[in-house]
């Protein structure tokens, strides 16, 4: 799946190290489903197949905001 097919719920976070499309966001797939792009993190192995990626509380806040919830 392309980026450009993902609907982004988030705008640019002014954060350290954030360049346009780098930054950490969350996007909605056509199927309602939710992708976030992160920092990876090493808080513990997922099991294959997964990754664990965290973001910062003010773009999942945002994220909820673009949603409605």
């Amino acid at each position: 799946m392309a980026r450009e097919e993902l609907t982004r719920l988030t705008g640019e976070f002014d954060g350290p190290n954030c360049d346009d499309d780098d930054c950490p966001n969350v996007y909605r797939t056509e199927s309602g489903s939710i992708v976030v792009q992160g920092d990876v993190s090493k808080a513990f192995q997922p099991p294959a197949g997964e990754a664990l990626v965290e973001i910062p509380e003010a773009v999942l806040r945002e994220a909820v905001r673009a949603l409605g919830w």
